[in-house]
C-alpha cells in the first residue's frame, strides 16, 4: 500500500498524525506546503504517489484549496482529507465543490480522525478495482454527465445541527443555483400521505383527489430535493425512492405515465443508517445509492468558534423578521453563550437570538439579558471553577478569558478589557461599519445614539415626555419630533 500524505505546516499536527497512523501499521510521507507535494508527485510515477491525501487549508507556502485543485487534476481518484481550524461553511462548500473526500475541522478526536482516514483509505482501494472493471464497462462506470447528474449527497448530523442550511448552501453552490430548492422532512408527514407528497397523484387516485397535484420531485425539477430525516421512510416507499434514484424516472400515484425526474438529491439524517441497515428498517441499497458523498454536521458544541458569528447573524435576521432595529450584543454576553453547550444545536442558538430580539430591554444584549437556561449554565461552570461565586453573578471580564474585538480578519484598534465602557463599544461598533462600503456612518450611529437616549429616559419617567425631556435637556417639543422620527414606542 503506498502511504498517506500529510501536508501542514504546524509540526505537532504532522508529528501526532504520523505517530498514530504509524501504530495502525500505516506509512506516512509528510509536507510543511503545497509546493513540495506538486514537486514530489512531479518527480514519482503514479505507483510511488500517495494513497490518501490529508491536507491543511491555511498554509503560508499556499492554499489547500488550490493544492486539492491541482492534485485532483492529476490524480482524481485520490481521496483528500481537508482540514482546517477555520470551520466555516464557505470552506467546506469549496473543499467539496473542488472533489474533496472529507472535511475535517480543528482541533479534532485523533481516534475519529484515524477513523476517517481508513474510511478514505477503503474508498482509494474501490477505486483501483474501479479503474482495473473501467477498461472493460466503461459506459456502466458513472462518467457521463448523466450519471454525474443523479449523484446524490448525504448529510448527517444531531437534531438541530444545522443539515438543512447546508443543504441550502450546497445547492446555492452548486450548477443547479438558479433552479428550486425543495424541502420535505419525510418523518413529519404520515406515511399516507408521503407518497402522494413526493411523487404527486393524478385526479381520482383516492378519495379526496379531486385534481392531478405535483409532488416534490417535480416541484424541484432542474434544481434540488433536500430529503430530511431520510432514516424514517417506510421501508415500501424507500423501494420507490431507489427506483427513481436508479433511473430517474417514476409514477404518480394512480398514474400510468412515466416521469423523468431532473433533480439533485440530498438526503439527511440524525440517525445511524448503517445501524437502521442492520435492524432491518432501512435497505442496504438505498443506503450505498444515497451515500455518494456523505458529510458529517458536527453539533455546536463541537465548533464553538462558530458561536459568535452564527449569533450575529440570527440577531440581525430575527431583526428584518420583526421589522425592529438589530440589537447588538457585549462580549461577555458572547462569551457566556460560547462556553453553553447548546443541546438543541444550531436551531436553539437561533431560537434563542430570536427570543433575545424580543425580550432584551435594550439595543445592547448584555449577560443579564441571557435567557435562563444559558445562566444556569454559566453559573453552574462558574460556581464549579471558583466556588465562591454567588448564584446570579459573573466573572469580570479580567478573570475571564481574554476577549480581542475583531473587524473582519484585521483586529480592531481597541482592547475592551475588564471595564470597558459605552464608549469603547460605540467605538468599536464604528470601526465596524467603518470597515464596510456604507456612506451614511454617521447618521446611522447618532440615531440609535439618539433613540437609545430618549428611551431610557421615556423608561425612567414611565414615559412621561415632558419629564424625560427635562432630564435630557431638550425641549418637548424636541422630544416628540424625536419619538416620531426615530419611530420610537413610547
Amino acid at each position: 500500500m503506498k502511504p498517506i500524505w500529510i501536508v501542514d505546516d504546524d509540526q505537532s499536527i504532522r508529528f501526532v498524525l504520523e505517530k498514530a497512523l504509524l501504530r495502525e501499521g500505516l506509512s506516512t510521507r509528510s509536507f510543511t506546503n503545497p509546493r513540495e507535494v506538486l514537486a514530489a508527485l512531479a518527480t514519482e510515477d503514479g505507483s510511488e504517489g500517495p494513497q490518501v491525501l490529508v491536507s491543511d487549508i491555511r498554509m503560508p507556502g499556499g492554499s489547500g484549496l488550490d493544492l486539492l485543485t491541482q492534485v485532483k487534476q492529476q490524480l482524481p481518484a485520490l481521496p483528500v482529507i481537508i482540514m482546517t481550524a477555520f470551520s466555516d461553511l464557505d470552506s467546506a462548500v469549496s473543499a467539496f465543490q473542488n472533489g474533496a473526500f472529507e472535511y475535517l475541522p480543528k482541533p479534532f478526536d485523533l481516534p475519529k480522525a484515524i477513523e476517517l482516514i481508513r474510511r478514505a483509505l477503503e474508498e482509494s482501494q474501490r477505486e483501483e478495482v474501479a479503474e482495473e472493471l473501467m477498461a472493460a464497462t466503461p459506459e456502466m462506470m458513472g462518467q457521463a454527465p448523466a450519471m454525474q447528474d443523479v449523484f446524490t449527497v448525504m448529510i448527517t448530523g444531531e437534531s438541530g445541527s444545522g443539515k438543512e442550511l447546508v443543504a441550502r448552501a450546497l445547492h446555492k453552490h452548486s450548477p443547479r443555483a438558479n433552479g428550486p430548492f425543495v424541502a420535505i422532512n419525510t418523518a413529519a408527514i404520515p406515511k399516507d400521505l408521503l407518497e402522494s407528497e413526493l411523487f404527486g397523484h393524478e385526479r381520482g387516485a383516492f378519495t379526496g383527489a379531486q385534481t392531478s397535484r405535483r409532488g416534490r420531485f417535480e416541484q424541484a425539477e432542474g434544481g434540488t430535493l433536500f430529503l430530511d430525516e431520510i432514516g424514517d421512510m417506510p421501508f415500501d416507499l424507500q423501494t420507490r425512492l431507489l427506483r427513481v434514484l436508479s433511473d430517474g424516472h417514476f409514477y404518480r400515484v394512480g398514474g400510468h405515465t412515466s416521469v423523468k425526474a431532473n433533480v439533485r438529491v440530498i438526503a439527511a439524517t440524525h440517525q445511524d443508517l448503517e445501524q437502521r441497515v442492520k435492524e432491518g428498517v432501512f435497505r442496504e441499497d438505498l443506503f450505498h445509492r444515497l451515500n455518494v458523498i456523505r458529510l458529517r454536521l458536527p453539533a455546536l458544541r463541537e465548533r464553538r468558534e462558530d458561536v459568535q458569528v452564527l449569533t450575529k447573524h440570527f440577531l440581525l435576521q430575527s431583526a428584518q423578521q420583526l421589522g425592529v432595529e438589530p440589537k447588538r450584543i457585549s462580549e461577555q454576553a458572547l462569551e457566556i453563550l460560547g462556553h453553553f453547550n447548546f443541546p438543541g444545536n444550531v436551531r436553539q442558538l437561533e431560537n434563542i437570538c430570536h427570543w433575545l430580539t424580543v425580550m432584551a430591554p435594550a439595543q445592547m444584549i448584555e449577560a443579564k439579558d441571557l435567557p435562563p437556561e444559558v445562566l444556569s449554565h454559566n453559573n453552574a461552570v462558574n460556581a464549579g471553577a471558583q466556588g465562591e461565586i454567588a448564584a446570579g453573578e459573573f466573572l469580570p471580564l479580567s478573570e475571564s478569558a481574554p476577549l480581542a474585538a475583531t473587524i473582519g480578519s484585521t483586529p480592531a484598534l481597541v482592547n475592551l478589557g475588564a471595564h470597558a465602557g459605552w464608549e469603547s463599544a460605540l467605538e468599536v461598533e464604528a470601526l465596524q461599519l467603518l470597515g464596510t462600503d456604507r456612506q451614511d456612518v454617521w447618521d446611522v450611529l447618532t440615531k440609535r445614539f439618539e433613540s437609545l437616549l430618549i428611551q431610557a429616559a421615556l423608561a425612567t419617567t414611565r414615559g412621561r415626555r415632558i419629564e424625560a425631556a427635562v432630564k435630557l435637556g431638550i425641549g418637548r417639543n424636541t422630544i416628540t419630533r424625536k419619538i416620531q422620527e426615530l419611530h420610537i414606542e413610547a
